[in-house]
């Protein structure tokens, strides 16, 4: 799988983890190995403009999602999934940063960025969260997926709950 970080949001950030996490999901979620997707870490006035152009919506939001060839996870086991480019994921750690001390049981940043990555492979594969079963569906995954990626690295305790709706 071809993943690429690029942190251009000034802020120290774990890209390791971020690489790793989005690499557990897709093989999670089954998607070709010769598949490619883009994470970019941006301040919060680039992510502001994203918002703004994207979503029509004022102020910086935590996680964007840009599908490009649209794949989704193979129907049945036996199916062979399909290879292209997943597309773009951007983070935003200002605002991750400020999630994390406001969740209920608090986390780090890059905790908040980890969960921020799932969360946007999982949106560039078609899961979404505007309907109640939707959600349910979609961040029922995700804390699969994140507890699965933080037993492999042996982290204990629960994965960081997710601070949006």
């Amino acid at each position: 799988m071809s993943i690429d970080v690029n942190n251009e949001s000034g802020t120290e950030v774990d890209e390791q983890a971020i690489l790793d996490v989005a690499r557990y999901a897709l093989t999670r979620m089954r998607i070709h190995p010769l598949s490619e997707l883009s994470v970019i870490v941006v301040d919060a006035d680039a992510m502001e403009q994203l918002h703004i152009q994207w979503m029509d919506l004022p102020g910086p939001t935590d996680v964007m999602s840009f599908p490009m060839d649209e794949l989704r996870p193979p129907a049945k086991d036996d199916d062979e999934p399909p290879q292209g480019l997943l597309g773009d994921i951007v983070l935003c750690p200002e605002v991750a940063k400020k999630q994390g001390e406001e969740a209920p049981t608090g986390h780090s940043m890059d905790e908040e960025l980890q969960l921020l990555t799932v969360h946007g492979v999982l949106h560039l594969l078609g899961y979404d969260h505007e309907e109640p079963d939707e959600k349910a569906e979609m961040f029922g995954l995700q804390a699969a997926i994140v507890d699965g990626w933080r037993a492999e690295r042996g982290i204990e305790g629960p994965s960081p709950a997710p601070t949006f709706t």
